[in-house]
């Protein structure tokens, strides 16, 4: 049996489970449902504070250890200190670091998820300086010395090999998975045609932007609402202010804004409703939220990036300047009013969809890890 310890203090905070949370979460219930995986492979689930009401963590299948101190209560012991020591005295065979770190006092089998766009937000993103520095010391030590660096695209791979150096030969793909449970939704949310965001707000995914486009054409389509979800990461944290002046210049609440969401059933049904859904940003390593939106047959606007392509080749309506609100506004409009376009890309979104699943996500995790 080969012993697999993941990381697992994403899971303790349900409202932050945007990326690395959702991730590990649906591995874990992919390797829930596949008993060939669990005669294989034993799972080691390190929590810091406490273990999640989860279903899914509930199962006696997976090995649950709380390990934080409550005297300290910091998730830097937790995270340098306790989790590499325990995972070494466990004897797992290979330690899954899924928050773009390693720990120096790990000295087993390492596999560490990197990205690109980590490496841009400590080099010049809008984090706090503590946050820059702990990246910029541990992604770069991961990069050294991790048995094996997991990636989710394509694009990512060839960045993060040459971002921080490492031989490709060490990095595998594995493309982040869409939920296709799309059934029993709920009634609406907010009433109406509405453009939709989801996901954290960093200043280079541009809500900021949007929001200054979607007011440019609202007295154009005044049908049209602009519903965003999220949290505010920006520095001066600008969005609420932002929505409140424009949603006052308009005579009407059209912007309407919620920092976190936490029925799935309701974030479905904004998906599921929505006519349009928008995330321009500079770089990531893969953004699930339009592949989500593209899963329900929303059209999306997106970069116009070599990422961009690759998950969604010819069908997305693109824009090639997050800063250009002009260029926004127009192509939200052509997007609200091309039909045909419209029409060809939502018969062509099954067929990418296909290709994203957690499943796949997860047996390409398991089938490199060794």
């Amino acid at each position: 049996m080969i012993k697999i310890g993941i990381e697992c203090e994403n899971l303790e905070d349900s409202k932050s489970r945007w990326g690395i949370g959702h991730m590990v979460l649906n591995l874990l219930k992919e390797y829930e449902k596949n008993p060939e995986w669990q005669s294989k492979y034993s799972l080691y689930l390190y929590f810091n504070k406490f273990i999640p009401n989860d279903e899914v963590l509930k199962n006696p299948v997976f090995i649950k250890k709380v390990i934080g101190s409550k005297i300290f209560n910091s998730f830097n012991i937790f995270y340098h200190l306790f989790l590499p020591l325990k995972a070494m005295l466990d004897g797992v065979n290979f330690m899954f670091f899924p928050a773009y770190m390693m720990p120096p006092l790990y000295f087993g089998k390492a596999i560490v998820l990197l990205t690109n766009d980590v490496y841009h937000e400590y080099k010049d993103g809008s984090l706090p300086f503590r946050y820059k520095l702990a990246y910029q010391l541990f992604t770069n030590w991961a990069a050294i010395f991790a048995h094996k660096i997991l990636t989710i695209s394509n694009y990512s791979k060839n960045e993060v090999a040459r971002l921080y150096n490492i031989n490709e030969k060490r990095i595998f793909v594995s493309k982040l998975g869409v939920d296709l449970s799309h059934e029993n939704y709920p009634g609406r949310i907010v009433n109406g045609e509405y453009l939709l965001y989801v996901g954290q707000m960093f200043p280079r995914r541009h809500a900021r932007e949007n929001i200054l486009a979607f007011e440019k054409i609202a007295p154009d389509i005044p049908s049209l609402k602009f519903v965003l979800v999220g949290r505010d990461k920006y520095p001066d944290m600008p969005i609420n202010g932002l929505i409140l002046k424009i949603n006052k210049s308009l005579g009407e609440n059209r912007i309407i804004y919620h920092d976190y969401i936490e029925s799935d059933d309701d974030i479905r049904s904004l998906y599921a409703h929505a006519e349009l859904f928008i995330y321009v940003s500079d770089h990531e390593a893969f953004g699930l939220p339009p592949v989500e939106a593209a899963s329900y047959k929303v059209p999306v606007i997106i970069s116009d990036n070599k990422l961009g392509h690759e998950i969604f080749r010819n069908f997305a309506f693109y824009i090639k300047s997050g800063q250009n609100i002009n260029e926004m506004a127009e192509v939200i409009k052509e997007a609200i009013y091309d039909q045909e376009k419209r029409d060809y890309f939502k018969a062509n979104y099954p067929a990418i969809i296909r290709e994203l699943s957690w499943n796949n996500f997860a047996k390409n995790f398991f089938d490199n890890i060794n």
